[in-house]
């Protein structure tokens, strides 16, 4: 691998748009990768690595020691049925979410204050 993480990271944020290329060099990019992103920024993404890099060490270990352990027929049907309903489930919330989009329920609410009252109120007989 001729990329460094850092290179690799700063390619990955910039084809997203989270940083502009100002130029050729690599300090540039730095600059600009470092301008966009704070220190929370940071945290946030070198927290997210590591537990990526914990989650590859689980699997890898998962898969060394289980590696004796035959999977009945039954287990393998029991999960291709989660999949597929984790997969309705996906579809019918993206569903749900594009429709209210289209019709209007995602706007944000709006007072709707009443017509002019103040004709209607002086005209209206005082009850004691």
């Amino acid at each position: 691998m001729s990329k460094t993480i850092t290179e690799l990271l700063v390619g990955v944020l910039q084809q997203i748009g989270a940083t502009k290329r100002s130029g050729k060099d690599r300090t540039s990019m730095e600059t600009a990768t470092s301008a966009r992103m704070g220190v929370g920024s940071w945290v946030v993404l070198i927290v997210l690595v590591l537990l990526l890099i914990a989650t590859g060490v689980v699997v890898y270990f998962s898969w060394i020691l289980a590696n004796s352990a035959d999977v009945p027929t039954s287990g393998y049907a029991t999960m291709a049925f989660g999949v597929i309903v984790s997969l309705a489930v996906g579809f019918g919330l993206m569903a749900l979410l594009f429709y209210s989009s289209r019709k209007g329920y995602d706007e944000p609410p709006v007072l709707i204050g009443p017509e002019d009252d103040s004709a209607e109120s002086k005209n209206a007989p005082e009850t004691k």
